[in-house]
């Protein structure tokens, strides 16, 4: 086996300064095993292992670079790699990786550290970590500050459960959002969001503010009350609360979708993300004619929603065709992804209550939206602290192609 060196390179940052390294390695023929580069504040971290082909040129080669360092004020560390050691590197590609993503409004070092220690604990090496927020000004700070850093792990978890369970406490702790799953060839080709409505989409709960229109909210809120404590089923509260509708006019139905208030950074994910190319449906055990209201103002692809009976221009208390409840939710998830397609497994699925837990599971990658504890458990990747554009981040995409999106559109 020829000469595998490891060089690490470090310093102030300045143009040209790969084009140097290279061009020298380049003179002794070497074959570029492994190269990585990070730069934080105007300073270079730049690796790059090498095999020399003829070992009578390392101490020539070790001279060059060191001479190119010191000219340029770089700290230079120069080591040879043993053979086995090289293989064994290797040997461990195959490992298990998984993604962890940080968001907050801010992060801070103790929340980091939380993160990390946990990950040692379960016998797991952080690879790399990349920021995903943008740059953060101590003078001017924004609005709607964002903070997001992306770490890729590798390794089988001690207890995956109990890890999942010790982010969970780090988070309720903490208030950060902490997103954990399995890297695979599905991570960076996801092409189907399904999202479901009701405090998800938009910041209410549809049939709640229907009732309050036709002054029933105080019956309406029991029935739902029952149906969370198990006592009735969701289709059979469904209809008791819908048959409180009777009487409201289609027009005042249309004048409150007009004025329904949407989730923060509802409109900013929803078109970066049509922007990228990705197709986008709302499943909802809420109603079409907020959805169709949605699907026209969002640019939305698909909407399976529940449809008021109308007659003469009043609902009659009564549902048009199957209500859709959970399990039909998961159900037109691999209909849409069928009809694209796709895989299932290339599609992500966003909702905040127990009835999104079906298509949250089916998916490739389900998300919980300011969801239930329940929903937040099951769902292995939360959105918490931010608003729906949070989503962005936990698929991997850097603020500024979000900007670059945004200015573009």
């Amino acid at each position: 086996m020829n000469e595998i060196i490891l060089i690490n390179i470090t310093g102030r940052d300045r143009k040209g300064l790969d084009s140097k390294f290279t061009s020298i390695l380049a003179e002794y023929d070497v074959s570029v095993l492994d190269i990585g580069q990070a730069v934080i504040h105007e300073h270079i971290s730049l690796g790059i292992l090498i095999e020399i082909p003829v070992k009578e040129n390392f101490e020539a080669l070790y001279k060059d670079i060191l001479y190119a360092g010191h000219k340029m004020d770089l700290s230079i560390d120069i080591k040879p790699i043993e053979g086995a050691r090289y293989e064994k590197w290797v040997e461990e590609r195959g490992k298990e990786r998984r993604i962890i993503t940080l968001l907050g409004k801010k992060l801070t070092a103790k929340e980091i550290a939380k993160v990390a220690t946990v990950i040692y604990e379960n016998g797991l090496n952080i690879d790399y970590i990349t920021r995903l927020s943008g740059r953060i000004s101590l003078v001017k700070p924004h609005e709607k500050q964002r903070a997001s850093i992306r770490m890729t792990v590798s390794g089988k978890p001690t207890n995956i459960i109990e890890m999942r369970g010790e982010f969970m406490q780090i988070s309720q702790e903490t208030g950060i959002d902490i997103s954990f799953h399995v890297e695979n060839i599905y991570s960076g080709k996801r092409k189907l969001v399904a999202f479901d409505m009701d405090s998800t989409l938009i910041a209410v709960e549809i049939i709640d503010e229907l009732a309050k229109l036709a002054g029933v909210g105080e019956q309406v809120a029991a029935i739902t009350e029952s149906a969370m404590r198990g006592e009735i089923d969701f289709k059979e509260s469904f209809r008791k609360r819908v048959a409180l509708l009777k009487g409201l006019k289609l027009s005042e139905l249309e004048n409150m979708s007009m004025n329904l208030p949407l989730s923060e950074g509802a409109e900013l994910v929803t078109s970066t993300l049509k922007d990228l190319g990705y197709k986008l449906a709302i499943l909802s055990g809420g109603f079409t004619f907020v959805g169709e209201y949605l699907k026209e103002k969002l640019g939305f692809d698909y909407v399976y929603a529940n449809e008021l009976d109308l007659v003469d221009g009043e609902v009659t208390g009564e549902v048009c065709g199957e209500i859709i409840d959970g399990e039909r939710k998961a159900l037109l998830l691999k209909e849409i992804a069928e009809r694209e397609n796709i895989s299932l497994e290339q599609t992500i699925a966003v909702g905040d209550g127990a009835n999104d837990l079906p298509m949250i599971n089916a998916a490739g990658m389900g998300v919980a939206f300011h969801a239930k504890p329940i929903v937040r458990e099951r769902a292995g990747n939360t959105i918490s602290t931010v608003g729906l554009d949070g989503l962005l981040y936990l698929l991997g995409i850097h603020e500024r192609e979000i900007i670059q999106e945004r200015k573009s559109s």
